[in-house]
């Protein structure tokens, strides 16, 4: 019996569908990253690649310009998005890499099929009580042996109800920043061994604290 989806879920899908082109022009491009974040993702490539144990899948992948910049630093990686309208920008855009619409909450993904998982800025929409749920479908879909990097930005457990975003356009999600310690704990009581962590400070381009996580899947339970 399929479990009902998280009510939290319509307000992201819809909120994204609105904000989708103007999304895909007003965000960076992966190469457009500060120096720590693109090298948080070639180590995280260089990781999965080593590991070879199977491909990667973004998720919450919008309109894929990191799903294909994994593509280029040799990642077999496709994309995964709650958004339809995301996924059909990411088709137009890379027509050669696989994306499909779905929830990281139940993610249609085999049991260990996965040699990584990215959620780059992608969990942040999660209620805390439900994350626990979303990385155990990360634990589940991962190899044995298998890379999780996770990015977002983190907070004192800020809840935040934007009314509109990315060029004035409306949306009804929430945004949810814990502290990077809480984050860590629940991915090691989700069985991801957390193997490095960065944390950047706001500067002059960004206003709220940044962390990045690296974990990994141990190779026997």
């Amino acid at each position: 019996m399929t479990e009902p989806e998280p009510s939290y879920l319509a307000a992201v899908r819809e909120s994204y569908d609105t904000v989708a082109a103007a999304y895909a022009k007003l965000v960076k491009s992966p190469a457009q990253l500060d120096p720590l974040s693109r090298a948080m993702l070639a180590a995280f490539a260089e990781a999965v690649r080593t590991a070879d144990r199977g491909p990667v899948a973004d998720l919450g992948c919008g309109p894929g310009h990191v799903t294909a910049y994994l593509a280029d630093l040799g990642v077999p990686a496709f994309g995964v998005d709650l958004s339809p309208k995301m996924i059909e920008l990411a088709r137009q855009a890379y027509p050669s890499l696989r994306f499909t619409v779905g929830s990281m909450t139940a993610p249609a993904i085999r049991d260990n099929e996965l040699g990584g998982i990215l959620a780059y800025y992608s969990t942040h929409h999660t209620p805390p009580e439900l994350l626990p749920v979303v990385f155990a479908a990360f634990h589940r879909t991962l190899a044995p042996g298998g890379h999780l990097m996770l990015a977002g930005h983190v907070g004192d457990g800020e809840r935040l109800r934007p009314t509109r975003a990315y060029g004035g356009h409306p949306v009804s999600y929430e945004s949810h920043l814990l502290p990077a310690d809480r984050i860590a704990e629940l991915l090691d009581r989700a069985g991801l061994a957390v193997t490095a962590r960065l944390t950047e400070e706001p500067d002059e381009g960004a206003t709220r604290t940044i962390a990045t996580f690296l974990a990994r899947k141990p190779e026997r339970p």
